[in-house]
């Protein structure tokens, strides 16, 4: 049976390291995974990407960033992931509608309620099975997120540490919200270790 999991968490915390040795890990055991991105994953969503991320810090206010962010899920969600979920993979998804909830209603400062009401058209509701929120002190994901993006941040992650203590509190309240999708995981440590602890957090959905 196919399974949707997304990662979620803030800047630095480690997502794109650990979905790619979560599928790993997921194969191992015989899961067909497909890993994917949001804001991405299909032809249309990655066009959207680029404007989303690419250019000035300004370039889109928080009412037209949401749009393009629905958008780009909804082609996402049809093209990508419910064509997989159907051939009985596992979807693992690195971001998904808890993002936009963190950044542009937590951060940004729209109502959480107008973000589910775009996914509601957009994408039919549709939530993950199981959601894996990877946390960190604040420290230490600016720490690796300066790191990471030496070469330059994009125009999301280079907001500054006001914006992104409020992504990371906007993920925690959610997460309390909703114990039974979300799973918080300790990102802090060895890498390996951080995997174990995301394949523990799936225990129960694992064949």
């Amino acid at each position: 049976m196919g399974r949707f999991i997304s990662l979620e968490g803030g800047e630095g915390v480690g997502k794109s390291t650990q979905i790619a040795a979560l599928a790993e890990a997921l194969r191992a055991r015989g899961v067909d995974v497909l890993v994917t991105r949001e804001p991405g994953g299909s032809e249309g969503a990655e066009a959207i990407r680029r404007l989303l991320l690419e250019g000035d810090a300004g370039r889109w206010g928080p009412r037209a960033e949401a749009l393009l962010f629905a958008a780009a899920r909804s082609d996402h969600l049809e093209k990508t992931i419910l064509p997989a979920l159907a051939d009985g993979k596992w979807v693992l998804s690195d971001r998904f509608i808890d993002s936009s909830r963190a950044y542009q209603a937590g951060a940004s400062g729209l109502a959480d309620a107008d973000i589910l009401t775009l996914h509601r058209i957009g994408s039919a509701g549709r939530l993950p099975d199981r959601t894996l929120l990877l946390t960190l002190p604040e420290a230490v994901a600016a720490e690796r997120a300066a790191a990471r993006d030496r070469g330059g941040a994009d125009r999301i992650g280079g907001r500054d540490a006001i914006y992104h203590a409020r992504v990371a509190q906007a993920f925690a309240h959610h997460a309390d919200e909703d114990p039974h999708r979300f799973r918080v995981v300790d990102a802090s440590g060895i890498a390996d270790h951080v995997t174990i602890r995301l394949l523990d957090a799936l225990a129960d959905l694992l064949p």
